[in-house]
């Protein structure tokens, strides 16, 4: 196990920052009321497409690029370092759905579509309360023919609005099963949310009898396995957020000065820094980890993912929190992006659960694997 990166991973790191520090700009969100289609979301999409992210993960066989979760982070923590609003969350979140659960008609039809930017995706199985798979969802479907019918609802979809299709999990009986319906379908019906961080399209999505096509390869450990690369992303989100948070915050304590002297030279400031350096470092070892554990199907990778999503998603918001300490009353202002990391640190948090949730998993998967040594 060595977390060393590669010269690879190092040059597809730098250009994506340096693609990113380019053509992903806050300017236009330090104003009240500003909503992501302000962003630049729309406008970037097809330079991301280009540049062969949506297909960075998805196998050879059915047209991605077929790269390493490592790989992967070195994307994604870019797009978070620098809150580049685009639906690459979301597609990449339905087309492991479709690659996990559909059946290989399904994935050579749909996925080599995504991986040519032809194809926007969105993955939709949380309840109205944040809880995901749970006894009683707020989404169920009927047969009907060759096809089902969805009826109810999703809330928190990322990336909804933008899709093209929708991967939705339902309820059929007691057991969950992932369905393929189109964005623009009779009975489907999606609305943006009002949501926290103005750099992430949000969505609730009702469902009024929608046809929907279910992908067949669905089994009860279909939903461990998206989810797990799904904590990957917004851990990696938030291990590179903390990072930026912490630079951003060392390099206007040595800039501002305050009774004849940098800010950065008082201890409690000092004292500060050295904490979130400390939980930063942390925060980007356990992404790392859990990249590998992905990487490799290493049998620890369930609790790799959760611990690496638990302690980053808390770890950005104590960063970003402490940044705008840092930064003293402009940190509170508008004029600064402060707040969008702060924000999009919170939204991280939950988006999949409080940290709570995974770190009850986390007791659960250490429990289980006593029990297994203990026979």
């Amino acid at each position: 196990m060595n977390f060393t990166l590669s010269e690879e991973n190092e040059a597809l790191r730098d250009v994506a920052r340096n693609f990113l520090a380019k053509e992903a700009s806050l300017a236009k969100l330090l104003v009240p009321g500003a909503t992501v289609e302000q962003s630049g979301y729309d406008q970037l999409w097809p330079k991301i497409v280009e540049l062969g992210w949506p297909g960075i993960v998805i196998p050879e066989r059915f047209g991605g690029l077929g790269m390493t979760y490592i790989d992967l982070i070195m994307i994604v923590g870019e797009m978070g370092r620098t809150l580049a609003a685009a639906p690459l969350f979301g597609t990449l979140a339905g087309a492991w759905a479709i690659e996990r659960a559909g059946n290989e008609k399904q994935k050579a039809e749909l996925l080599g579509e995504v991986a040519a930017g032809r194809l926007k995706l969105a993955l939709a199985v949380s309840n109205s309360d944040g809880s995901i798979a749970a006894d009683q969802s707020d989404a169920t479907a009927l047969k009907d023919g060759e096809s089902y019918l969805l009826s109810g609802s999703r809330s928190f979809v990322v990336d909804a609005q933008s899709a093209d299709k929708i991967v939705v999990m339902a309820k059929i009986g007691a057991d969950d099963k992932f369905f393929l319906i189109d964005r623009n379908a009779k009975g489907v019906a999606v609305e943006v949310l009002d949501w926290r961080d103005p750099t992430r399209q949000v969505c609730s999505l009702r469902l009024n009898g929608a046809r929907g096509e279910l992908l067949e390869e669905t089994a009860p450990e279909t939903w461990g396995w998206i989810r797990n690369r799904l904590y990957l992303l917004l851990a990696a989100e938030s291990a590179a957020g903390t990072e930026k948070a912490l630079a951003d915050a060392v390099a206007y304590a040595k800039e501002r000065v305050a009774f004849g002297r940098p800010i950065g030279s008082f201890q409690a400031i000092k004292h500060q820094l050295a904490e979130v350096a400390g939980i930063s470092e942390c925060a980007t070892a356990g992404v790392h980890y859990a990249a590998w554990a992905l990487t490799e199907d290493d049998g620890r990778v369930d609790l790799a993912c959760a611990m690496a999503q638990s302690y980053a998603s808390e770890a950005y918001r104590d960063a970003t929190h402490r940044n705008i300490q840092v930064f003293g009353a402009i940190g509170f202002t508008w004029e600064m992006p402060n707040h969008l990391y702060y924000k999009r640190a919170r939204a991280n948090a939950e988006l999949l659960g409080a940290p709570r949730t995974q770190r009850e998993e986390i007791v659960r998967l250490i429990e289980r694997n006593a029990k297994l040594l203990a026979a």
